[in-house]
This record gives structure tokens, sequence and C-alpha cells, in this order.
């Protein structure tokens, strides 16, 4: 009998996944007219992704899932983002952007708060504005879709209490002035104190998003407290930075570390194992489905699809990558 149950939840899950896949997100990525036909767009349609440090492996599967969304719609894509880490050059590309009217943008935001006078011009000039992955939540956009970082810094910090043993000195390299890396930080720190008596966060350091200087903040961190036994890391540069400094310190080369993002330098140093472990996101599907949410604002489709409303969030998930799992996101 218990078998039997076992078989039907199996099939009730399977027939759930069904129903996602083939009703909820075909009816929200490809409206059906009254016709019956697949509503599509035109290659007029420009539709501009704009991200900070552009020239970053990270962004690559977001532009990706934009790029897909906008072969499935038939509209043109356009991605622009400032060259540095700086909030200023964001809010200028920003403003050039929307001069040029396209159909919508979507953007991750460098800040939560300076960008949000920018933003709310381009919904004023009637631009559909989506935010991914960064949100200005205070802003007039009209949706976030991206990870629960809260959530995320809570999973990181259950995970180096697995690798700490649940004891000992533990540190986070951030950068501080960006809501998703507050977010992950609050999540993790939080999580230590409430839920591991015997572990401390002895340290928040700024690593700027750049990896010498993670390097840099990481070897003066274990140099003057070498008790330290995690770091955790919330960006990608950052966490390549703090094995690069670990593995240069022969005296405390089994600090465990945790990262965030699955870049191949990220991969390489789970390999080699001086990176423990890393969360990895659903980029991909921030930017699919910013574009598949513009597309639909821009196009008022609101009376094909009266039943659809867009989602003020979306949770796109993480996942714990490890030396264990590594071979499926080096294949991505």
């Amino acid at each position: 009998m218990k078998k039997l149950l076992y078989v039907y939840g199996f099939l009730f899950l399977l027939f759930f996944l069904y129903l996602y896949n083939f009703h909820f997100k075909d009816s929200l990525s490809s409206p059906i007219t009254g016709d019956g036909n697949r509503f599509q767009g035109d290659r007029s349609e420009k539709f501009v992704m704009v991200t900070f440090l552009a020239g970053i492996d990270y962004w690559k599967s977001a532009l990706k899932g934009f790029e897909d969304a906008a072969e499935e719609l038939n509209v043109s894509v356009e991605y622009r983002g400032a060259t540095q880490y700086d909030v200023h050059e964001q809010i200028t590309v920003l403003e050039q952007v929307i001069a040029r009217k396209p159909a919508g943008i979507a953007i991750s935001a460098i800040d939560p708060y300076k960008l949000n006078t920018t933003i709310n011009k381009a919904i004023d000039a009637g631009i559909p504005v989506v935010l991914f992955d960064s949100d200005a939540p205070s802003s007039k956009a009209l949706s976030f879709i991206g990870t629960n970082n809260n959530a995320a810094g809570e999973i990181s910090a259950h995970k180096m209490a697995e690798l700490v043993e649940g004891k000992g000195k533990v540190a986070v390299i951030t950068l501080p002035n960006q809501l998703n890396h507050q977010e992950r930080t609050e999540g993790f720190v939080e999580t230590i104190k409430s839920d591991y008596p015997n572990m401390e966060v002895v340290a928040i350091k700024d690593g700027k998003g750049d990896e010498k200087y993670s390097e840099e903040v990481t070897d003066e961190l274990i140099k003057n407290d070498p008790d330290i036994k995690g770091i955790f890391a919330t960006e990608a540069n950052g966490g390549v930075g703090i094995a690069e400094a670990i593995q240069a310190n022969k005296e405390n080369r089994n600090i465990k570390v945790i990262s965030f993002d699955t870049d191949k330098p990220t991969l390489d140093k789970i390999h080699e194992g001086s990176i423990s472990a890393t969360i990895a996101q659903g980029t991909w599907n921030m930017g699919y489905w910013s574009l598949q949410f513009m597309f639909q604002q821009s196009n008022d489709l609101s009376d094909i699809q009266q039943d659809q409303q867009l989602p003020n969030y979306v949770d796109t998930g993480v996942s714990i990558v490890t030396k264990e799992n590594i071979h499926e996101y080096y294949a991505n």
C-alpha cells in the first residue's frame, strides 16, 4: 500500500509539471489571439537590456534568455551596460537608451535608490521597465525577476556550517551598496547568528566586485585573524579573489570558501578545491521572463489574457554547486 501511495504521488508530480510547462508557461510566454494564432511582434520592436560591468561572463546566460525570448516573439534586442562598477555611468547609459525610445528596458540596478529617478522617467515616457537580478524596489518598474537573495544567504550559511562542522569564525566579502548583495549578507549573518551558536561572523568587507581587490582584502583579513574558518563571497569575482589569497597563504589553506554564480573561473576553483561551493542562480530565466513581461506590457495584451496578471516578483531559484555536480554547470 505504501509503495502504491509513492507511485500515485510521483504521477501527481509529473502531472503538475506537465500543467506548468504546457499551460502556465505557454500562456504567459506566447499569448494566443482571438483567432487562435500565437501573438507575434515585429523586428522593428527593440527591447534593451542594461547592466553594469558589462564585459563579465555573468551576464551571458541572462542575455541568452533575453535573446531566446526575442526569437520566440519575433522582436529585436540590444545589450548595453556601464563598463565599470559606477552608478553614474549606468545612469548615463540608461538616459541614452531612454532617449532612443525602445519598446522596453530590462535593467539590473547597480544601486537600489540612485536609479529610481531615471527608471521612473522611462516609465513616465511610456516605456515598460522590468528589473532583474538586482532590484530598485521603490521605483515604478513593472516587476522584479531574480533570486530571493535573503534565502540564498540562508542556504549559504547552512552550507558553510556544514563545511566548518558548526563552529568557528567566518567572514563575508560583498558589495555593500547593492541591494541583492545586502540581502545575501543579511540572510547569511542572521542565519549564523540564530542557528549556529558556536559560529561567529567576525568581519564583513567590501570586495568592490573586483578579483584583485578581494584578494587583497582576504589576505589582510586572514593575517589579522588567522582563526577564520570560512569566507562567504556574495559575487563571483570576489570568490575567485578569495581563493587566490588562500592558495597563496601556506598557513591557512584549509579555509572554506562559498562563492556565487557559475562562471568558468569559479567552476575551475571548485574543481581544484580552493572554492568549496558556489550558489547557482537562474540567470537564463531572468533574461527570458524580463522580455516576455515587457512584450506583454508594450503590446497591451491585457484584453487577450485577462486572467494573466504580471506578478510583481518572480523568484528564479538557486542551487548549490560543489565538486560532485560541477560537470552539470561546465556544460552550460
